[in-house]
């Protein structure tokens, strides 16, 4: 890992005046919005529907989607959607396409009951879920395609905004949902929640607008790259037809970024950073699938946690998602993700303490605050983390094999949350204490692997 002179704080925050990085923070809000639909608003939905947790909590197994969006990404570095990819680019086209799924599906559940159709509404959620997996794969690739590939500071502040952008996305989607749906529910509408989709609805439509503001770069490189792929695999093959060009085509779409990862990194060392990014936020996702459950079990209304854990919550992510890009920074990337851990670690025990002393307005609000300071910090370094190991030629596919990865670990294991309070019988207090110690093995991961990770940090 290389060495370089750290700037003063006012040097360092001047990289967040490029006008790239509202370019970012436009893309991080589209990329963060779908996540309030099928995390906290689904989850509620069905909550109030009389849904018990561990139902609540397996059906959260369709984030389970973005855990394997790598599989396909390939095809979004290489597919053109026709007539959409000429008029509005590769990128966005394939943006476009995924928010017009998302928002045809919010239509349709519109006219679902989930007491009598549970399956179908879970169906419509996946689909959801699956088109915003695709969606991220493009938003992540045209978010690092912004910023230059030796530009690491410019990195790690496009980071920051895009985090600061998803949360904006997720956090202000969350105000929007719970006060509109709790505004319906009041006026004594039965079919609130319906009807508070329909309202998503236009959040979507706006997002789409706001797109067509992000500038797309031309990368005749990455085409470049990707034929000489081809070639070379078609040349091995020994003839030129079209069963060896198709041949070709496959393997160098799916092949050529996973070995690229490999003989950058070393097999040794691509396996402890993939070990490091799979474990490192599974404590985080523990709690926030079960932390709007608590809330409404410890008594809080839809009110108060639009309030706290989303009004008030955004405004501290925000402020410490940019706090946290300047600290990597100045700091390097890979100090940043080992103080995040701990932190995420300490924080989550303040939830425990809540558990225990009951339903607390003050103490609910500094969980929330020191939780989101915490996940702030661990999500910029995380994402900067993983966008400096990209190979541009394969800038879709190998950031979303490793934020797949990581994925992989909060869905697939998270999904067990709520199994996990009932098997605690419903204890609180020792469920949080427990996504605390989680993040143990991560550190371990990075600590041997600390000194031999490739990145660029100028």
């Amino acid at each position: 890992m290389k060495i370089y002179q750290k700037q003063s704080f006012k040097e360092s925050f001047k990289v967040y005046l490029d006008i790239r990085m509202l370019r970012i923070l436009l893309l991080g809000a589209i990329s963060g919005f779908p996540w309030v639909i099928i995390g906290s608003s689904l989850s509620l939905w069905l909550k109030e529907e009389g849904l018990s947790r561990s139902t609540i909590g397996w059906a959260g197994l369709i984030f389970a989607v973005y855990a394997f969006n790598y599989l396909w990404a390939p095809l979004i570095d290489r597919v053109r959607i026709p007539w959409l990819t000429n008029k509005v680019g590769h990128r966005r086209s394939w943006i476009i396409l995924m928010q017009l799924i998302i928002l045809l599906s919010l239509v349709f559940w519109n006219f679902i009951d989930p007491t009598a159709n549970l399956a179908l509404v879970i169906t419509v959620g996946l689909i959801i879920a699956i088109a915003s997996a695709t969606q991220d794969i493009t938003v992540d690739a045209l978010r690092i395609e912004q910023i230059g590939k030796n530009e690491g500071k410019s990195m790690q502040a496009g980071a920051a905004m895009a985090v600061v952008g998803w949360w904006t996305g997720y956090k202000l989607g969350g105000v929007i949902s719970l006060n509109v749906a709790d505004y319906f529910e009041k006026l004594g509408f039965q079919n609130y929640w319906q009807i508070t989709f329909l309202i998503l609805g236009i959040v979507v439509i706006a997002c789409n607008i706001g797109l067509l503001f992000v500038n797309e770069p031309q990368n005749s490189h990455r085409h470049d790259s990707q034929k000489k792929t081809d070639l070379a695999i078609q040349k091995k093959l020994g003839a030129s037809n079209f069963l060896t060009k198709s041949t070709a085509w496959i393997s160098g779409t799916i092949g050529g970024p996973i070995i690229s990862f490999f003989n950058k990194n070393g097999l040794k060392i691509a396996l402890g950073i993939l070990g490091f990014v799979f474990l490192f936020k599974i404590g985080e996702a523990f709690l926030g699938r079960m932390s709007i459950i608590f809330y409404k079990e410890i008594g809080f209304t839809k009110s108060d946690i639009a309030i706290y854990s989303k009004g008030l919550g955004w405004i501290t992510t925000v402020v410490f998602t940019l706090l946290g890009g300047l600290f990597a920074i100045r700091s390097g990337v890979i100090k940043a993700m080992f103080v995040s851990g701990i932190l995420m670690a300490s924080t989550n025990l303040l939830f425990s303490l809540l558990a225990w002393s009951g339903k607390s307005e003050w103490l609910f609000a500094v969980a929330v605050i020191f939780d989101d300071m915490a996940a702030a910090f661990a999500t910029v370094a995380f994402v900067a983390f993983i966008s400096m190991l990209v190979d541009r030629t394969y800038t879709a596919t190998q950031y979303a094999l490793l934020a797949s990865i990581g994925t992989a670990g909060r869905t697939t294991l998270a999904a067990s949350s709520g199994a996990m309070v009932d098997w605690l019988n419903g204890d609180w207090g020792i469920f949080f204490v427990i996504t605390a110690v989680m993040v143990i093995p991560s550190l371990i991961f990075l600590y041997i692997i600390r000194k031999d990770i490739k990145l660029s940090e100028k």
